[in-house]
């Protein structure tokens, strides 16, 4: 197996303690202001990047995305889903919850799910989210969060009612039975 393939990992700090210390990092003035700056200072940055990379590398298994899901995940990357998944699990989750790529390991979405039922973040859940902008890999999304670039990262689910089922025309020619 690939070593660059992600594994499943379960955070080291708690959903409800990651819940507290959220408010520490939410945009304002000043974070908008250092954000700004760091821009215009590349070594600064890079500098910024890496002490961002490495706590939340070891304390969530953060696979720098550059688009953090963690508050819409009860701080469990969907980045570590070997898939890396955003949207929730696939269809090889083993019936004891195992990784299907990793077994013996704990489906990172399972997890993910546990944690949210445990602080009552379960809505949390149900948020889309949009595919990742992959040339943001490996750049700070405490910059970009700060800087207001994440507003359209995740979106409500759209309600069953306003999803139509229709036809779909493939363009394939009609087999004779």
């Amino acid at each position: 197996m690939s070593e660059h393939v992600p594994r499943p990992v379960r955070p080291r700090v708690t959903a409800r303690t990651s819940y507290r210390i959220a408010p520490l990092v939410r945009p304002n003035r000043l974070y908008r202001a250092i954000a700004a700056r760091l821009e215009r200072m590349p070594r600064a940055l890079r500098l910024f990047t890496g002490l961002e990379r490495r706590s939340k590398e070891a304390l969530y298994g953060c696979r720098m995305c550059g688009q953090c899901a963690l508050p819409a995940t009860a701080y469990a990357c969907p980045m570590t889903c070997p898939k890396q998944l955003r949207n929730g699990p696939c269809g090889g989750v083993a019936p004891n919850g195992d990784c299907e790529v990793h077994p013996g390991e704990r489906c990172v979405w399972l997890i993910a799910y546990e944690r949210a039922a445990a602080t009552g973040h379960e809505s949390d859940l149900a948020l889309l989210q949009r595919p990742i902008d992959q040339r943001l890999r490996g750049t700070s999304s405490w910059v970009h969060y700060w800087l207001g670039r994440d507003e359209g990262l995740w979106t409500d689910a759209a309600p069953r009612e306003s999803v139509r089922r229709a036809p779909v025309e493939l363009g394939m020619p009609q087999v004779p039975r």
